[in-house]
């Protein structure tokens, strides 16, 4: 049985879940919703086999976030919580595509596109608190804060850089480049078309 978790739910997560099903209908948010519930899932499943409390979930405009009691935890029992959501989604991507044959190609690429955003190596995305974790296992905290400052700093120039990049191929307009990636990410949908 499980035990009472709090769980809250952002207004910013439902306004823009309420304009997704809008712009994309119910399907593509299914998809997504699902992709994000496996990520959590892997984390819950390692966190509770290592004995930490989970003790609540938030869900917001920017993720969700498992809130838990992981003192207990050493790098390495927390590293594995970590990397337990992104390989949640990269085992689902397999096994959608293995039993899927073709069939459900934004169900894979939503959980290929979750693992790979949430490996980025910037705080708080996993890929960040991964590369704190292993930082400061191998040469002590001040060593695992340098490298997530670095790696976060150069990661976030080169998504600048991207952002950039897509704004002058969309003739200078930021909401171009956002209608374009809502579009290219809708198309599975509408078209029956791979990610």
């Amino acid at each position: 049985m499980f035990p009472p978790y709090n769980i809250r739910v952002s207004g910013g997560f439902v306004l823009l879940a309420i304009w997704f099903v809008l712009a994309n209908g119910w399907e593509p948010l299914a998809t997504v919703l699902g992709a994000a519930a496996v990520h959590e899932l892997g984390h819950w499943a390692v966190l509770r086999m290592l004995g930490a409390e989970v003790t609540g979930f938030r869900l917001g405009v920017l993720g969700a976030v498992l809130e838990t009691n992981s003192r207990r935890l050493s790098y390495g029992g927390e590293l594995a919580a970590v990397l337990a959501g992104p390989a949640g989604n990269l085992l689902a991507a397999f096994l959608l595509t293995v039993l899927g044959k073709g069939r459900w190609p934004a169900a894979v690429g939503a959980n290929l596109v979750l693992c790979a955003f949430n490996l980025l190596p910037i705080r708080p995305l996993d890929g960040g608190r991964a590369l704190y974790l292993l930082s400061a296992w191998a040469a002590g905290p001040v060593a695992g804060e340098a490298a997530v400052r670095w790696a976060g700093g150069v990661t976030a120039a080169a998504l600048a850089a991207l952002i950039a990049w897509v704004m002058l191929r969309t003739g200078g307009s930021l909401w171009l480049a956002l209608l374009a990636s809502v579009y290219w990410g809708a198309m599975p949908w509408h078209s029956g078309g791979c990610l």
